[in-house]
């Protein structure tokens, strides 16, 4: 483990993600949406930072997460990382305890308690955030109601772990899309420990590396976001065109997974780390072009991203380390 200040690398690690090119569908260091620019994710970042030190100082989970969503509101006018804060607190917390791996995580995510709940909650009043509707049986517990819910999560003696497993579970729904970054909090953040596990066996510039890790996360699952905006299916899509530039890295995986050809990438399956580091960043241009002319916009899948670069950085990744990038040429501005 690095002696670099955690909070240091959590900004550091909100910095690379939206420095990563290309990530599709995503604002990146060559691309603005209509409503979203790329300096924003910069001043989100910086603004954070108060919140995030509070963090990694121990500090409760929720007034933490509450602070940095705060400060980046304040700093970017607008929401741009509310999801990267809600992984990155808790695994700064993790971090203060000596144990930055699964079971530290979930040890931080169980201690939570309904203050917590109650601050996390109080984050949704400082910025708009995309979320889905509750469950069918919990309309009190819709997170959009802000502070307002506060007397039914103390009534109910809800903590934050508590709220995160209830929007990670899809009930009957087969065809709903879970909320990631919430299946992390009650699963001991599986996604990003082994994305980070990609991001430090691949070589060249980190948010290179960070692009290659947003498009294996998001050929393994459909996003969250996209599905929220758009429905299941087009979110289902989505993760398909993913796994397309993911099997381009390994061409004899190019075909659907089949009975005949078992190998190829499925859906819930992740792909290999040979396979996200050998894909090609360039071709990836031509998907990120087409999910921004049709408004796909990954954007769980960059909270997840950005949680792995943080335990990259923490487990030793270091930026500025000279060398080609993956296809032999030095990383473009």
């Amino acid at each position: 483990m690095t002696t670099r200040s955690p909070a240091d690398d959590a900004v550091l690690a909100l910095l690379l993600e939206v420095a990563g090119t290309p990530k599709p569908g995503n604002v990146d260091r060559r691309r603005d949406l209509a409503d979203l620019r790329f300096e924003s994710f910069l001043g989100g970042a910086v603004g954070a930072r108060e919140g995030l030190e509070r963090a990694a100082r121990g500090a409760a989970v929720g007034h933490a997460f509450e602070r940095a969503v705060a400060g980046m509101a304040a700093r970017a006018r607008t929401n741009t990382q509310f999801g990267c804060l809600l992984l990155l607190v808790p695994l700064l917390r993790a971090t203060r305890t000596g144990d930055l791996s699964p079971s530290g995580v979930d040890r931080v995510a169980r201690e939570t308690t309904v203050d917590d709940a109650v601050a996390f909650y109080r984050g949704f009043e400082r910025v708009d955030v995309a979320v889905g509707d509750p469950p069918a049986d919990a309309p009190a517990l819709d997170v959009r109601r802000g502070a307002d819910a506060e007397p039914d999560l103390r009534g109910r003696g809800l903590t934050l772990r508590d709220v995160m497993a209830t929007s990670a579970n899809v009930g009957d729904d087969a065809e709903r899309v879970p909320d990631r970054n919430a299946q992390e909090w009650v699963e001991g953040f599986p996604r990003t420990f082994r994305a980070a596990e990609w991001i430090l066996a691949d070589e060249g510039p980190l948010a290179d590396r960070a692009a290659r890790t947003f498009l294996g996360l998001l050929a393994t699952e459909p996003d969250t976001l996209v599905a929220t905006a758009h429905g299941p299916a087009t979110a289902r899509e989505a993760s398909a065109e993913a796994r397309g530039v993911v099997s381009d890295a390994n061409p004899t995986d190019a075909n659907p997974a089949t009975d005949a050809n078992p190998t190829a990438p499925r859906e819930g399956t992740p792909p290999d780390a040979d396979a996200v580091h050998g894909i090609d960043l360039e071709a990836a241009e031509s998907l990120a072009a087409s999910f921004l002319e049709r408004g796909i916009n990954p954007g769980t899948t960059a909270d997840l991203t950005c949680g792995a670069l943080y335990v990259a950085l923490r487990r030793g990744a270091e930026t500025g380390e000279a060398g080609a990038s993956r296809n032999g040429r030095e990383a473009e501005p």
